[in-house]
């Protein structure tokens, strides 16, 4: 078969392996001929003619004819081949057995070459064979891969034992290993400083040994050992590696594509991550073989990765997938039937189209046919996958298939994980919840798989809400703080881009709920971000072309998402008391409870309008819109009259608004019409607390006869119920007197059997605010426990959001004495009021007056009378409040005499004598009143206090305090005066520092940006005399290769002993120029001579005639010193060359081809090479760092001459004399300062100071190619 061969090369105008044709011609069998001769014992001329083309089916005459003509292997291994050539593989092996029984009468080194190729053909059937034995046939008599592979083992073993040197069993070897490698799982077990270990890695060194072992025995041109080494180091994970022998293949043979090389370096690349690369090399495999079913398949996969970055069902994803599909999996599949990838592509599509029985054969299929453990993996995933979603699924099967495929990819810790997700969801259809957990617990440990997360934080979650339904009283704190964290890590994942993750509605629904009770912000913010991911999802609906403004566009965009959902974001918003937030959420729903929008039929309509308007109500009626809310529940009533809520709270809003007529009519009403519905009883019970009369006895009051029969008649459980009794009991305890003993103990006991109610509501509710509220009020009153007190009050002031925890608050921190904070609660109770309490006023007053008595404040207390007097506004009728101010102004009194002169002013002084005349009246007239709230003899004797004592101490303390104030007003005239004028003028004195600062800096600035630009141009100028002094160093050969100037030589007669400085450069490697070139003997001999330490040669300078005035203006530098200037800095040099900036000469010369620049002052001796070159004398330079473009150097030229090879040597051992005498040192010029750049500018500071089962990866999908390799790197 004739074939084109071609080279790294041009050949016949074509590249890279294209034939005239624009196609690849395969090699394969190329060297088998069309006939053979094969020779006739006996007859010395005649031969029997074969043709090898049109082969017989039936080979057993042909193997007689060989045998009875004693052929020779090499016909034998023709006519094998010629059989293989033509895919008749069993043939092929059946006329390898017989030249085998031929040649065992010959030497046993003539079989080798047919156990060699018996061994191959067994590696190709086991190619062919399927992976497991097809159904109703016994395993032990299918002839699988695992078959072959042990009949090739056979034969190569065989083989070795004939000659174990033998070249092309080194290769045979690497294949086994690798196809046993294929079989083999990849668990590992991991040990602390220890590589992986596994059967499989073993294995794969193995075949990486034996390949490496081939190339070297071919010298490296074994291009199947090169492409062998690249699979196995693919197989290993080393992609870089793999990819780099890959090139080398296909850099030594352009015109290999058989098997193709591009192909691996588009795999390793895609496991790199270069995926356009990758799908650019394997394009390229598919011009030189369109018919190459892999290059198809790759660039298909490609494709259909491509198509899941876009939107599903999208032009872009349609587009995407229909080239991957109907172009490139069809055309692979018309090339190679036999391939599992297509298989496995297919797969993928019919999968799309639910076609679960050509998918089940897809699969099956794919599994019988592939030797790579990756490609049957993925078989098994999908054919699980088409089990789960079945509309009655097999679990059980589910979880079998699963389990392959994780098993198929080694299973444990390095498993396929999402078969393990995958088995996990069956796992939990099965109910094995808790295997379930312990598995997910494993993943999320070694994984961060955000499915697993969301699964596994469901499941937790689950487990919180059961118990939560049931009643039951577990503890399911940890479980759910378990699913918080784990669904949080999930939620987060979202903002990582290159997850490229969507927002799962799902997950925030179940985070809302976990987060209802202990953070509602949470909750609602979850559910705000539901509302945000299901407008983006409206897609089209969401364009509102008629939208007045934004606000506009987004209420209609609202309008359009479901009403359970806007209800429950008005729930919360009403719960953090965002009353107009919730009451727009709650007419949003309203709107989107239309047919047209929910698809329930109108029974579900109506209980969402029904629910959702009656939340609206109360919204109105929390922002005090009591007619709004009286028409909703009005229009609720009309349609259920039944509806005992709305009922309710429209008794409640008439009670409001005629709390002395009409309401107390409407509570009774509502309570005569169903006295047996508990919340009915309860709102009754709160009507009787509000209108009762205070003091009466526990036993005679009304409203704990109410309650004691709700508990004894309808529900002993009503919690209701038990915290009103509690709290009833708490106030009985507190208005009890204490003067003896046993009113202390009976007062005790009632604070005791309050607290028993408590307890029994917080038994049936734990999380009963208001009656752990009333366990802290009697710690607080009883115990004195004031610190446990604030402990409850702050843990319950988030979910009763109501003032009177604020209120107990202050309470507790003003009997604590810390008044300030006592102050902030009672403030911030009172900001939380609508409208004024005179009871919080009160309190308010009181602690300030406490506060000015302890800190002693006028304006403290003076704030105290401000708050009694606003609650005095309030309650006029009220005595015990109008007492109130008369106390603070009488402490105002006593606390202003008590007061030195120079703490209090006159003003003070008469304001408080006027309230004490207050304070006396006030406390007459409330000591005469029927009811006065303390004994009227203590009132009386307050009064005469006032009158007799206090108001004497007053009158001396003004007297005194205008005597003080006339005396040092001049004083203190004088002393604000001074005090104004220092002040002004330490104002003015900063006000000029500041200017002169603003001026510093501006300078500075200014400074800074001129040496910047005075070092660009320096820089430019550089830059300008570097291209100068290369295009005169450098220059373009014949060829157009850039080269070094070669010097002009030197005059035909030498000077003898002399060398000019131009020979003096040293390189980094210690030597440059001249010496460079000279012999190394030569040089270590020079070096010895100077490390034994003779005394070293006089050195000289033979300056040129040409230089002979204008070096007499230079001195030479007695020392060298390293230079302090950063290395990126040039130090000043002597004289004037082609790097010299100065103010006197701004221009620019390029150096002559002799020119040289003088040598670095900031160059140190040590940096010269350590072998090669000599300590300078004094008048030298401590030697050139390296031969940079600082200082270029342009060689000499000798004479053109013939000399003789001794001649030449001797003149060479003379320059070498010469070389070694001493250059001139660094100078400069007489008064000329040095220049550098390390100061032209500042220096820059441092400061050192939840998925489904059916998105595997959620990225592009594997790749596993069987045969040929598998993966690849970007081109180097």
């Amino acid at each position: 078969m004739a074939t084109t061969t071609l080279t790294n090369g041009h050949v016949n105008g074509h590249t890279n392996g294209i034939a005239a044709t624009g196609v690849a011609v395969s090699k394969r069998f190329s060297d088998i001929p069309s006939a053979i001769d094969i020779p006739v014992s006996g007859e010395a001329e005649e031969a029997v003619e074969l043709n090898l083309e049109e082969l017989l089916d039936d080979p057993t005459e042909l193997c007689t004819l060989l045998d009875n003509e004693s052929a020779s292997k090499t016909v034998w291994l023709t006519v094998s081949l010629a059989y293989a050539k033509q895919h008749m593989i069993d043939l092929a092996i059946e006329i390898c057995n017989r030249g085998l029984q031929s040649l065992s009468r010959g030497l046993a080194k003539e079989k080798i070459g047919l156990l060699s190729l018996q061994c191959w053909l067994f590696i190709w059937k086991s190619r062919e064979a399927p992976r497991m034995a097809p159904e109703g046939e016994l395993v032990s008599e299918a002839k699988t891969k695992d078959f072959y592979l042990q009949a090739a083992t056979g034969a190569l073993n065989e083989a070795s034992r004939v000659n174990p040197s033998f070249p092309p069993l080194f290769l045979a070897r690497g294949v086994l290993s690798l196809m046993r490698a294929s079989f083999q799982s990849s668990a590992a077990s991991t040990t602390a400083g220890n590589l992986e270990q596994s059967a499989r890695v073993d294995t794969l060194r193995q075949a990486l040994k034996c390949f490496n072992d081939a190339s070297q025995v071919s010298h490296g041109r074994n291009m199947m050992a090169a492409l062998g080494k690249a699979r196995t180091l693919f197989s290993l994970r080393r992609y870089e590696e793999s990819l780099l022998c890959y090139q080398d293949v296909l850099t030594k043979m352009p015109d290999l594509h058989d098997p193709d090389p591009r192909i691996g370096i588009g795999c390793c690349l895609w496991r790199l991550n270069h995926t356009q690369e990758a799908k650019e090399a394997w394009e390229r495999a598919l011009e030189l073989n369109p018919s190459s079913g892999i290059a198809n398949v790759l660039v298909g996969l490609f494709h259909l990765s491509d198509a899941q970055k876009h939107k599903v069902g999208g032009a872009d994803f349609l587009r995407r997938y229909d080239e991957a599909m109907t172009v490139y999996a069809q055309r692979a599949f018309e090339a190679e039937k036999r391939n599992p990838l297509v298989y496995t592509a297919l797969a993928i599509h019919f999968f799309s189209q639910q076609t679960w029985s050509i998918v089940e054969r897809m699969c099956r299929k794919a599994i019988e046919l592939t030797d790579t453990n990756t490609v049957a993996s993925d078989a098994w995933y999908l054919l699980a996958k088409k089990e789960h979603f079945l509309d009655a699924p097999n679990w059980s099967k589910v979880e079998e298939y699963y389990n392959r495929a994780d098993s198929a990819r080694g299973g444990g810790d390095k498993g396929y994980l999402p078969a393990r997700v995958g088995s996990v969801q069956a796992m939990v259809m099965e109910g094995k919840i808790n295997e379930a957990k312990h598995r997910l617990e494993k993943i999320v440990q070694y994984h961060n798989s955000v499915e697993a997360r969301v699964i596994l934080g469901n499941l937790y979650a689950q487990d919180v809400f059961a118990n939560q339904a049931s009643g039951l009283k577990e503890d399911k704190s940890q479980e759910a703080k378990k699913a918080l964290g784990h669904l949080e890590q999930a939620r987060l994942s979202w903002k990582d881009p290159t997850r490229a993750l969507e927002p799962d509605i799902n997950v925030l629904l179940t985070l809302s709920r976990l987060y209802e009770t202990e953070s509602p912000e949470k909750s609602l913010a979850c559910l705000m971000q539901v509302r945000q991911v299901a407008i983006e999802n409206l897609g089209e609906l969401a364009v509102i072309p008629d939208a007045e403004d934004e606000n506009d566009r987004k209420q209609q965009q609202t309008a359009m998402l479901p009403p359970q959902l806007l209800n429950n974001i008005g729930c919360f918003q009403f719960q953090l008391e965002r009353f107009g937030e919730s009451a727009e959420s709650f007419q949003l729903a309203l709107g989107s409870c239309t047919p047209d929008n929910d698809a329930g039929d109108n029974v579900e309509i109506d209980q969402l309008v029904t629910t959702i308007s009656y939340n609206l109500g109360r919204s109105y009626e929390a922002s005090h819109l009591l007619d709004e809310a009286r028409a909703i529940y009005e229009q609720i009533l009309a349609r259920h009259s039944d509806y005992i809520d709305a009922q309710t709270r429209l008794a409640y809003i008439e009670l409001r608004q005629n709390p002395s007529t009409e309401g107390p009519k409407a509570i009774s009403t509502l309570y005569e019409a169903d006295n047996q519905d508990m919340d009915i009883r309860s709102m009754y019970g709160w009507y009787l607390n509000k209108a009762k009369r205070r003091g009466q006895h526990i036993a005679e009051d009304q409203e704990q006869r109410f309650y004691k029969q709700t508990l004894q008649q309808f529900d002993k459980h009503d919690q209701y119920s038990l915290t009103a009794m509690g709290n009833m009991y708490l106030v009985v305890a507190r208005e009890m007197r204490r003067d003896t003993e046993q009113e202390r103990e009976k007062r005790r006991k009632t604070y005791e059997r309050g607290i028993e109610f408590f307890s029994k509501a917080l038994q049936l509710d734990p999380k009963n605010a208001y009656a752990a509220q009333g366990v802290a009020i009697a710690m607080a009153e009883d115990k004195k426990d004031f610190t446990g007190a604030i402990q409850i009050f702050n843990k319950i002031k988030e979910t009763v959001r109501e003032p009177c925890v604020l209120i107990n608050l202050g309470h507790a921190y003003g009997e604590m004495k810390q008044f300030q904070r006592a102050i902030e609660h009672y403030e911030l109770a009172l900001s939380k009021l609508h409208t004024s309490d005179a009871q919080l006023l009160a309190s308010l007053g009181r602690a300030w007056l406490l506060k000015g008595k302890t800190d002693k404040s006028i304006s403290a207390m003076k704030t105290s009378l401000d708050y009694s007097r606003d609650a005095l506004a309030l309650a006029p009728a009220e005595l015990y409040l109008r007492f109130n101010i008369a106390f603070v102004q009488i402490q105002l009194a006593s606390l202003v005499q008590s007061l030195p002169e120079t703490k209090r002013t006159l003003t003070d002084v008469e304001f408080a004598i006027e309230g004490l005349d207050e304070a006396i009246e006030s406390f007459i007239e409330i000591s005469k009143a029927p009811r006065p709230p303390y004994p009227r003899n203590d009132i009386e004797q307050r009064a005469n206090m006032g009158r007799n004592t206090i108001r004497k101490q007053l009158d001396r303390a003004l007297q005194a305090q205008k005597e003080y104030e006339d005396t040092n007003a001049a004083k203190t005239a004088e002393a604000r005066r001074k005090r104004e004028a220092y002040l002004r003028k330490k104002r003015e004195e900063q006000e000029r520092m500041e200017e002169i600062e603003r001026q510093r800096k501006r300078r500075l600035q200014e400074e800074r940006e001129r040496l910047m630009a005075s070092a660009r141009e320096v820089a430019m100028k550089r830059d300008e005399q570097d291209r100068l002094m290369e295009e005169a160093e450098w220059t373009e050969d014949g060829e157009g290769n850039r080269v070094k100037r070669k010097g002009r030589k030197a005059a035909a007669k030498r000077k003898k002993k002399t060398q000019s400085d131009d020979d003096m450069i040293v390189s980094d490697s210690g030597l440059s120029g001249a010496d460079a070139s000279a012999p190394k003997k030569r040089r270590e001999k020079r070096g010895s001579d100077g490390e034994d330490g003779g005394k070293p040669r006089k050195k000289r300078k033979l300056a040129r005639r040409s230089e002979g005035k204008s070096s007499s203006k230079y001195k030479s530098a007695e020392m060298v010193v390293d230079s302090d200037e950063d290395d990126s800095v040039p130090a000043p040099s002597s004289g004037k060359n082609a790097f010299d900036v100065s103010d006197e000469d701004d221009d620019v010369r390029a150096p002559s081809a002799t020119q040289v620049a003088p040598a670095s002052a900031s160059a140190s001796a040590s940096e010269v090479g350590d072998e090669d070159t000599e300590m300078p004398d004094a008048g030298q330079t401590g030697g050139e760092d390296e031969e940079d473009e600082d200082a270029p150097v342009a060689p000499k030229r000798k004479a053109n001459r013939r000399i003789d090879d001794d001649e030449e040597e001797e003149e060479e051992e003379e320059d070498d004399d010469e070389r070694e005498g001493g250059g001139e040192a660094d100078g400069k010029v007489d008064g000329e300062e040095e220049k550098g750049f390390a100061d032209l500018g500042p220096k820059p500071m441092v400061d050192d100071s939840v998925g489904a089962a059916g998105n595997p990866d959620g990225g592009a999908p594997r790749v596993d190619v069987e045969g040929d390799p598998e993966s690849y790197m970007p081109p180097t």
